[in-house]
């Protein structure tokens, strides 16, 4: 089987020769990555160093600030933070011209070409919508100005929409995103506020995705465990969590084994962290095992930043092998 056919048979719990790999630092991933150009009325201004801090601008006009060069920062001033009433003389980016995802296409068929399972990487309403407020004036404002947010996340869905259709016209197999959507203990929101603000997003980018047979792909940080049901329910397939343990193994598989796949390295914060390469592969072998258990259920990751983690790559290494180890049933000869 190519990556991509292996991919799609785990995608269908349909019990591909081997786990699938999503890994880095050397070692394999069966995915390929393709994404648009810049909207042409695009705000976005790349990293600049000042005296003490580095600072860029988005696509969408906010500005970020970070204290070094490893981290992406965060939001310093969102672009319609001032006021709400920015909003409605604010020029969205126009991110639907044909031409936007022309090198999209010619990557995807070579990518193809070579066998690999192609995501195409797109935007998500919440990420968006804290950006331009900014996360503390945004999370006030899921409940003092509910038809406001509603109002924006709406409009931010309609654009990401048409760019998961140019993207499926583009050949991609999936689309790829991402939201932290919750704290070491909790959601930022309440579920009840999810369900009713942010899951009908949810639902209209899941079912133009799917109508167009692609998959989706969805990273988020922190517990958002009391959302993860709505999340299959919303269309969500693969999750790709830095930290499953925070939700625990069992409990992901007892509750999703066979409906979602999860995508992770071993958990960044409570496994990595040890350097216990005995606890490292002991973890590494259980995800394996336990998640995915059901004809397909988990794909093999990798923590893009050692430096962040203050970690030597050897322990990634030894998850990585683990994973390929276990993963692969085949006789090695």
């Amino acid at each position: 089987m190519t990556s991509r056919e292996i991919v799609k048979t785990s995608l269908a719990f349909a019990g591909p020769p081997r786990i699938p790999y999503g890994m880095g630092g050397g070692f394999p991933r069966d995915m390929a990555s393709v994404g648009r150009k810049s909207a042409p009325n695009s705000r976005a201004r790349g990293w600049k160093e000042y005296d003490g801090y580095w600072e860029m601008y988005d696509e969408w006009g906010n500005a970020w600030r970070r204290l070094e060069n490893i981290t992406k920062g965060e939001v310093y001033k969102g672009v319609i933070e001032e006021s709400w009433d920015l909003l409605d003389t604010y020029e969205f980016p126009e991110t639907d011209g044909m031409e936007l995802y022309e090198e999209a296409k010619v990557r995807c068929e070579e990518y193809h070409k070579q066998g690999y399972f192609v995501l195409g990487g797109v935007g998500w309403p919440f990420n968006i919508a804290r950006y331009m407020r900014r996360m503390e004036n945004f999370l006030a404002d899921v409940a003092a100005e509910k038809e406001r947010v509603k109002e924006l996340l709406q409009k931010i869905t309609d654009i990401l929409e048409v760019e998961i259709y140019r993207l499926a016209d583009a050949g991609v197999d999936g689309i790829m995103s991402g939201e932290d959507w919750g704290t070491q203990d909790r959601l930022l929101v309440s579920p009840a506020s999810f369900r009713e603000i942010f899951k009908p997003c949810f639902q209209q980018l899941c079912g133009a995705a799917h109508s167009r047979g692609l998959s989706v792909w969805f990273h988020s940080c922190g517990h958002v465990t009391e959302a993860l049901e709505d999340w299959v329910d919303a269309g969500i397939d693969v999750c790709q969590f830095d930290q499953p343990e925070l939700h625990g193994i069992d409990y992901l598989s007892e509750n999703f084994g066979g409906r979602m796949h999860f995508w992770c390295p071993v958990d960044i914060q409570k496994t990595l962290q040890t350097r216990d390469v005995v606890k490292i592969e002991a973890a590494a072998k259980e995800y394996v095992e336990k998640l995915g258990r059901f004809g397909g259920g988990f794909i093999a990751g990798y923590y893009g930043s050692n430096e962040a983690l203050g970690l030597d790559p050897k322990y990634q290494k030894v998850a990585c092998e683990a994973f390929m180890k276990y993963g692969d049933p085949a006789p090695k000869r």
